[in-house]
């Protein structure tokens, strides 16, 4: 059982580097494999809707999105951690995740989501919101913990001194690593939940 761990800061070794490492070192313990992909120190550009995806079943702009898609089939989960820039995610990861899930045509039904925000002050929870969208589009389960997670901290390495965030965090990797075994379970005796042909719909007819 995998999961990916997608760190947003273009710091490498900032306060969501930490937040990330909290939770990998919670998933080792539960038996479950980690990838970290760093993705926030890279030139990922947005979504222009060409839908050249659905031609090709992969971003036309060949990138770390495209090299993370195959990781994102096999996984069982992910953990989206961003900083908080202006009340919300910062503008790569969210390019990374609009072309992620626009792109892929593969099924993420059961795949567990998280979220985790970083931030100096205000903001987290919006962030919160905003990646979590991603997950409850895709029929994916996403993972609670004892309190939204965050994990606060202005210079790098003062997210160290959250100690509740940090915590919030080791719940969250314990909460999501049962839901994967679940999950696993549930698939092995019962099956994937039944599926319907989606209905589309437009306000304009």
């Amino acid at each position: 059982m995998k999961v990916l761990l997608i760190n947003g800061s273009p710091k490498a070794n900032g306060n969501t580097a930490i937040a990330v490492g909290e939770m990998e070192r919670v998933f080792a313990e539960q038996g479950i494999e980690t990838e970290i992909i760093h993705v926030g120190n890279k030139a990922v550009r947005g979504c222009i809707g060409c839908n050249k995806c659905a031609e090709k079943g992969r971003c036309v702009f060949d990138d770390i999105v495209n090299e993370t898609a195959p990781k994102f089939e096999a996984a069982d989960g992910i953990v989206v951690a961003t900083p908080v820039y202006y009340a919300s995610a910062n503008g790569t990861v969210v390019s990374f995740m609009d072309r992620l899930f626009y792109s892929t045509p593969f099924d993420k039904t059961m795949k567990v989501g998280a979220t985790v925000a970083v931030c100096r002050r205000g903001g987290a929870s919006a962030t919160f919101d905003q990646i979590n969208k991603y997950f409850t589009i895709a029929n994916m389960p996403v993972a609670s913990s004892q309190y939204w997670n965050s994990v606060h901290g202005r210079a790098p390495g003062e997210a160290a001194q959250d100690a509740e965030g940090l915590q919030t965090l080791r719940v969250l990797a314990r909460n999501m690593s049962f839901l994967i075994k679940s999950i696993a379970l549930g698939r092995e005796k019962y099956g994937l939940p039944e599926t319907e042909d989606h209905v589309w719909t437009h306000f304009i007819h």
